[in-house]
């Protein structure tokens, strides 16, 4: 079985739509559930600024316990609820909310790894200046943590992107359902390969942008071995009008 070139092309590219549309709009979602509970998992740590150790074990007992089902069964325990809230248990628009749910548990675990990186006297020393708790994460934690959590945001694309080829063996639509349908059920070869191609460049095309982006950022990364990092003293500016 063969499929004509312009064919093929057509299928790639609409396949391709699927996927981003699939990838970006569940990131997006993913996050904005995602980060506020990387937050609370570092700031109810013990020993942080607002320790609260049953909450913190609650929240991260529900986030492991999610983390820990495989996709493709967390699709398929989703339907009924899938086609309750989206009308249909299958294609990229009824996908985004199982791939929401699988994403916002992984997100939630990049975040707090990123926060923990934060240099602890310097939170010690906003707190010392009278800054709140909102102010602390709005201006120590997420600025100190950004090149992390941008190299974070390109490894959390390129896992959900793997989700919707995952996505793709029960009718998802985009480049994985592609690959089965046509690659595997209709044994024809080429389209295999050419989705699994694009796929690669796909994935590569977000961790240049996403690095490229962590070096702009991360003004440290240019400046010479041992020279200074950002202290309290670099917290004033950020704090000048605290009361």
């Amino acid at each position: 079985m063969s499929m004509e070139m312009d064919q093929l092309v057509q299928l790639i590219l609409n396949g391709t739509g699927e996927t981003l549309y699939m990838t970006l709009i569940s990131t997006a979602i993913a996050y904005v559930i995602g980060l506020p509970l990387g937050v609370l998992l570092v700031i109810t740590e013990k020993g942080h600024i607002r320790p609260n150790p049953y909450f913190n074990s609650v929240l991260g007992t529900a986030i492991n316990l999610l983390r820990s089902i495989p996709f493709l069964i967390l699709i398929v325990m989703l339907f009924p609820v899938t086609r309750a809230v989206m009308g249909s248990a299958i294609g990229s628009k009824a996908t985004i909310l199982p791939l929401v749910v699988g994403a916002f548990p992984y997100i939630a675990r990049m975040v707090e790894s990123s926060l923990k990186e934060v240099d602890h006297g310097v939170i010690e020393a906003a707190q010392s200046m009278g800054a709140s708790t909102l102010q602390i994460v709005w201006k120590v934690y997420l600025p100190e943590a950004k090149p992390s959590l941008i190299l974070g945001g390109a490894i959390s694309l390129v896992t959900i992107l793997a989700y919707t080829a995952i996505a793709g063996t029960v009718g998802a639509g985009g480049l994985g359902d592609i690959a089965v349908r046509y690659g595997h059920q209709r044994g024809i070869t080429s389209v295999m390969w050419v989705t699994v191609v694009f796929l690669i460049i796909l994935v590569q095309v977000v961790q240049l942008i996403f690095n490229w982006l962590s070096r702009r950022i991360d003004k440290r990364l240019d400046q010479p071995s041992g020279a200074k990092k950002s202290g309290p003293l670099d917290l004033l500016p950020r704090f000048a009008h605290t009361k």
